[in-house]
């Protein structure tokens, strides 16, 4: 299992297509965040949901198995237990990665894929470890112009600002 900086940043370089599977077509949701983020980084996003039929301008699949083109990876936003059918087919489109999502441990998924010779990534999120690994983390005030060694100035009642511009 991959949990080292140099391994976690060699699989995100090596890949190029990212098939998400529990994708959900609802903006508020972390599967539809992180595969938002990704496809902005220039990465392929091909949603794998049968309830939907595009997610991202994209065409969903119901499986990973009614992909037609090449898959690096496979993102799995599913339960724990959901995990041994997805990575039978993982295996059968002949992906080269498989990441379950923070909070997505399963160690039966995980040797199954492994044996088959799939690196494996777990418990970490791919949008995380992206922006941690290729520089897209941002905290409030850094790098945008916030931080200052002056106080704030409040505005007053009614939220109006009357200091002028």
């Amino acid at each position: 299992m991959i949990d080292d900086i140099d391994g976690l940043r060699r699989v995100l370089a090596q890949t190029r297509t990212i098939a998400v599977v529990g994708l959900s077509a609802k903006w508020n949701r972390p599967s539809f965040f992180a595969a938002q983020y990704m496809q902005q980084r220039g990465y392929t996003i091909i949603p794998v949901n049968p309830a939907y039929d595009t997610v991202l301008g994209q065409t969903c699949y119901p499986s990973l198995r009614d992909i037609p083109g090449r898959v690096d990876m496979v993102d799995c936003f599913r339960k724990p237990e959901d995990l041994l059918p997805i990575v039978d087919d993982a295996i059968a489109i002949g992906a080269r990665s498989l990441w379950l999502q923070l909070g997505v441990i399963n160690h039966e998924a995980v040797a199954r894929a492994e044996a088959a010779g799939l690196e494996v990534v777990m418990d970490r999120c791919v949008k995380i470890e992206f922006a941690r690994l290729f520089g897209g983390l941002g905290w409030f005030g850094v790098n945008t112009g916030v931080i200052s060694s002056k106080r704030p100035v409040p505005l007053p009642r009614g939220d109006v600002d009357t200091r002028g511009a």
